[in-house]
């Protein structure tokens, strides 16, 4: 049996938005520590955050001011602590923040650190929305990163970013390259989202084979206002169970063991990749 100890860690706002994005970046990180320190302890091998972990979601604004939380990878200053942590505790982190790739022009992005503190890449978020509260175009530019899939110590690892939950040809291009585990970081809130929250991501894992573990933010951001982020982070298996889940309102540090020996077993049981007809799926990729 191969097991897998992976470690999601979910979090409100700890500082107020009228607060400069540095400061507030310092209280997130100081908040965070502990649970780091806590996941490293407890022997969690693969960690990761919710989507842009540093900051509030201030995608419901369109204030130049939150530029200013964008930071270089992987040289920015949380990369770097994120590194440290990564060596001292042998463990994978998953970092989901603000990326400037040069001035005035920003992405949502993870950056994927191995168990010895090495950078190993990133991926951008690729699905950008643009609704009312939702302005990430005003902030993000879409990312095509071509779905990489990170050779970890631990596992083959992929990341798919928040609103990306919503499109399965990310999930399969993922599995397709070869990805055991893959993590969706997101900043969603109560709504019609919710239901999908449960519905979509084991959909993802029964389609393509995989364990999945999704982390949600949880609270009220003022001013925005724009609804409950409902937490719930949770790991689910490639049967689409949900095996472990974390409280809707609490910051926490959800620790849960996969089997990793059930990825086999569930593709040779369902044989969804033999019987797979892309000679078929040409019009999908035409536009329009």
């Amino acid at each position: 049996m191969t097991m897998l100890r992976g470690g999601l860690i979910q979090m409100g706002l700890k500082t107020s938005t009228d607060k400069a994005p540095e400061d507030i970046a310092r209280a997130m990180l100081d908040a965070h520590a502990p649970l780091i320190e806590q996941a490293g302890k407890a022997g969690v091998r693969v960690l990761c955050f919710q989507e842009v972990f540093t900051q509030p979601y201030f995608c419901p604004s369109q204030d130049a001011k939150w530029y200013a939380a964008a930071e270089r990878i992987p040289d920015g200053p949380t990369v770097r602590l994120m590194q440290d942590f990564a060596r001292k505790y042998e463990m994978v982190i998953v970092v989901p923040i603000y990326e400037e790739a040069m001035t005035g022009l920003y992405y949502n992005t993870a950056a994927v650190i191995d168990a010895d503190g090495s950078y190993l890449g990133k991926t951008r978020k690729t699905h950008i929305p643009q609704v009312a509260g939702f302005w990430e175009k005003f902030f993000f530019k879409p990312g095509a990163s071509g779905y990489p899939v990170f050779e970890t110590r631990y596992c083959k690892l992929g990341v798919y970013i928040c609103y990306d939950r919503h499109f399965p040809e990310g999930w399969r291009a993922l599995a397709l390259n070869g990805a055991d585990y893959i993590v969706n970081p997101s900043a969603t809130v109560a709504g019609l989202s919710e239901y999908l929250w449960k519905l979509e991501q084991p959909a993802a894992a029964v389609a393509n084979g995989v364990y999945i573990g999704a982390i949600n933010r949880i609270g009220t951001e003022a001013p925005w206002n724009i609804g409950e982020f409902y937490g719930q982070s949770y790991f689910v298996n490639p049967r689409g169970q949900i095996e472990a889940i974390a409280s809707r309102d609490q910051d926490e540090l959800l620790v849960h063991d996969m089997d990793l020996d059930m990825i086999r077993e569930v593709r040779n049981t369902w044989q969804f990749f033999r019987d797979r007809r892309p000679e078929t799926y040409a019009p999908l990729t035409q536009v329009g």
